[in-house]
This record gives C-alpha cells, sequence and structure tokens, in this order.
C-alpha cells in the first residue's frame, strides 16, 4: 500500500478487491463506517496498472460528502482540491487537467453518461454507500452497466458500502 496513507481496517481488504477488479472488472467492499472506503480505496486504486491515465470517478449520495471526501483525500496527498482529487456537484466544479480523482454527486454521472456513453477517459467508476439507493443512483448504474456490456467492457466498478445487506 502507498506510504503515508493512514494505517486504517480497509487497507486489509484492498487486496482482494484489487484481484476481483483486475480478474473480473468489479467488486464488493463492505466495510464499517469509519474503515477508510471513501477516502483510502481510491487513492489506493489509482495506482493499478490496468487503470493507467484513466481517471476514476466516485459517486457520493451528498454534495457535503462529496466534498468532504474530496478534500479529505486531497490533504492526505498534501495537495489542493483540483490537483489530483477534484470533486463536481450540480453547482461546482473543482477539477483540474491533472485530476484522477473526482468525487461527484449522483446525478453527475447519469448527465454524463448521456453525452459520453463510453465514459472516455474513465476506467473506475465507484459508487459510494450504494446502501443508499435512490433513482438517479439506480439509473446510473443501469447506464454503466449497459455501457460495460455494450461499448466498454474494461470500464471497472466497485460499489462500497458499510452495511452488509448489499442486494
Amino acid at each position: 500500500m502507498p506510504p503515508g496513507l493512514p494505517d486504517l481496517p480497509v487497507l486489509d481488504a484492498l487486496p482482494a478487491v484489487l484481484t476481483a477488479l483486475a480478474e473480473h472488472g468489479s467488486a464488493i467492499l463492505v466495510a464499517p463506517p469509519g474503515a477508510g472506503k471513501t477516502t483510502l480505496a481510491p487513492l489506493v486504486l489509482r495506482r493499478e496498472p490496468w487503470l493507467a491515465d484513466q481517471r476514476i470517478v466516485m459517486l457520493e449520495p451528498r454534495r457535503l460528502a462529496t466534498r468532504a471526501a474530496a478534500q479529505r483525500m486531497a490533504s492526505l496527498l498534501g495537495e489542493r482540491v483540483g490537483d489530483t482529487v477534484g470533486y463536481q456537484t450540480r453547482d461546482e466544479r473543482h477539477i483540474g487537467p491533472d485530476t484522477r480523482i473526482e468525487v461527484v454527486t449522483e446525478g453527475v454521472l447519469p448527465r454524463r453518461l448521456q453525452h459520453d456513453p463510453t465514459l472516455e477517459g474513465y476506467g473506475l467508476v465507484i459508487f459510494d454507500e450504494v446502501h443508499e439507493r435512490n433513482l438517479p443512483t439506480d439509473v446510473g448504474l443501469a447506464l454503466l452497466l449497459d455501457a460495460r456490456a455494450t461499448l466498454r467492457p474494461d470500464l471497472r466498478v466497485l460499489a462500497m458500502s458499510a452495511t452488509p445487506d448489499t442486494k
């Protein structure tokens, strides 16, 4: 695991997640609140060879969570939001040319997929707090799975949840 990151419980689960994503293209990560899913998983995953120069987009259920996740990850890297880690909500966009991890609210992904069904330039989509299901998340997941099946079989998907009931 990359040096300088806090030693949180999710680090023990990430090798299995990395293997599943590399071999199958999708994975589910279940860990309790505070385990580091939201902040550490994207930071570790961005260094995977199968991502190369592609970006990660991570969906959060609320604007506050979107901003907080981006700020925390940028802080762990010693950077400003908009450098390696950025975020986008309906009303705000803090994403720069070097951004590799984009944290977005749930409504952003369906709009992106409608404009660019291949999600060109992206290698991984993370659905955080996937147990908090709602219409934008379900539509985004349906559009994404359709794109994977027909246009981008190389696009990987990670669902993360704090509850073990991930049906």
